[in-house]
């Protein structure tokens, strides 16, 4: 499927090595920082559907995405063109590690759904091509230097949210933690309540920054978390679901 229709916004992907998958939309509809930002940043973008989700849900927010792969900035810049919120999206053709040591802006909300295969496995399967390679293992943006990078451009009052296998969770967390960024909200999803989980959304702020500031610093610092399960059964969507993101998708 080559043009994936929302309810307000088509997307192109064929030029994308990694398709719109489930991990994208439920980025793009989760994501709730305190404040509605003013600016946002996607690193990297693909095919821009979370750029164009916040876009949708943000309706004054500037919205910069970083893309390094060639064909990926292209749709994705192709995308923002051709959607209602062209002029609040601009896209920058760059890895982000050049990105953060050229801007010196700082974002109220940085999204990512990073590259999640850990650049140590096996990876000699010949059909997996190159492009689909950068877009998912973690050597083009490492877990360190993902998490630098929004240390540099994070405001402090800010959000940073992302996605990641459930079995990386503990890695980022040190990494984070080296950072000053405290988890303030963490939702586990499963496939089906027969499945394991397999992802978890999280969400973070700059440490001493969390929201309720009536609280103890202890009580700030323990982030509320949730489990959400996709599907009851093949393509019967459970409620929880489908009132995440039913302003998204067309038969939601």
């Amino acid at each position: 499927m080559s043009v994936f229709k929302f309810k307000q916004f088509e997307v192109q992907q064929d030029q994308c090595a990694q398709k719109i998958g489930t991990d994208a939309v439920l980025l793009g509809a989760w994501t709730a920082p305190a404040t509605p930002p003013q600016n946002i940043l996607d690193i990297g973008a693909g095919t821009g559907v979370i750029s164009l989700m916040l876009a949708q849900r943000y309706g004054l927010a500037q919205i910069d995405a970083v893309e390094i792969d060639d064909l990926a900035f292209e749709q994705a810049a192709s995308n923002f063109e051709n959607s209602p919120y062209g002029d609040r999206l601009f896209c920058y053709h760059a890895s982000f590690q050049e990105y953060y040591e050229e801007v010196d802006e700082r974002y109220e909300l940085i999204v990512s759904n990073p590259p999640f295969f850990n650049g140590s496995l096996q990876r000699d399967d010949q059909q997996i091509s190159a492009q689909r390679q950068q877009a998912r293992f973690d050597d083009a943006l490492p877990f360190e230097e993902l998490v630098y990078g929004v240390y540099q451009l994070l405001d402090r009052q800010g959000t940073f949210a992302c996605i990641i296998p459930v079995d990386r969770e503990s890695h980022l967390l040190k990494i984070t933690d080296h950072f000053q960024l405290v988890v303030v909200r963490k939702t586990y999803v499963r496939g089906t309540s027969a499945t394991a989980v397999k992802r978890v959304l999280l969400e973070f702020r700059f440490r001493g920054s969390e929201p309720h500031n009536s609280l103890t610093t202890t009580q700030r610092q323990i982030p509320t978390v949730n489990h959400l399960t996709i599907e009851r059964s093949r393509h019967h969507y459970t409620e929880a679901y489908i009132e995440l993101t039913k302003d998204f998708y067309l038969k939601m």
